[in-house]
């Protein structure tokens, strides 16, 4: 595997070493949540106690930022793919070549991720969704877009929900989300692990 990119697996999410300058740093701030899907290790230690204990607000205000233009991984775990093959009238073979891509990891296995365009926008976002476009299977997305904001990536800390919200317009507004529906989003990766090639099979 080359030095250049080397995948580390971290309880469900991914991080990208890669040689030289990383995208997202200071001086290159990044705008997409996808990118903390690849680099969590970058976000500093976890606070004791969660900062949320009286609810974070979100309301979605259809920006597609966490879509679009930065590049990052979108993992599928096994209960995406029913709603996810219906939706676009595929079988599971004909889905994952068009639509998918394995990611190797430094443990010999790949986890399926979804694609991307070659601008970065994610493989299912659609110029044609709605007004100003959007995800072309809303209501099939998967699990990593319906949780988001509330990954464990997010909610390590306050410091790191603040600095995201300075770039997701939806974050720290409208709707009133309790601690125990958070706790929801979180413990719901647990329950939906990734697919892995050693499951279904890398093509």
């Amino acid at each position: 595997m080359s030095n250049k990119s080397i995948i580390y697996h971290n309880y469900g999410k991914m991080a990208t070493a890669r040689a030289g300058p990383v995208p997202g740093l200071p001086g290159n701030p990044c705008r997409s949540p996808r990118f903390i899907v690849k680099y969590p290790y970058m976000l500093g230690s976890s606070e004791k106690s969660p900062f949320y204990t009286q609810g974070l607000h979100f309301s979605c205000v259809g920006c597609s930022a966490c879509c679009r233009h930065e590049s990052g991984y979108v993992y599928l775990s096994g209960e995406d793919l029913e709603p996810l093959l219906a939706a676009l009238e595929l079988d599971y073979q004909a889905f994952v070549k068009t639509y998918c891509r394995w990611v190797p990891t430094a443990y010999g296995k790949s986890l399926l991720s979804l694609k991307e365009k070659p601008n970065m926008d994610c493989i299912l976002w659609s110029s044609k969704t709605g007004s100003q476009g959007g995800c072309s299977v809303y209501q099939a997305r998967p699990l990593q877009c319906r949780a988001f904001p509330f990954w464990k990536s997010l909610v390590r800390s306050k410091k790191v929900w603040k600095d995201m919200a300075k770039e997701c317009p939806g974050m720290d507004k409208g709707q009133l989300h309790s601690e125990d529906s958070i706790e929801k989003w979180l413990t719901q990766r647990e329950k939906e692990p990734i697919i892995t090639s050693t499951e279904f099979g890398e093509p």
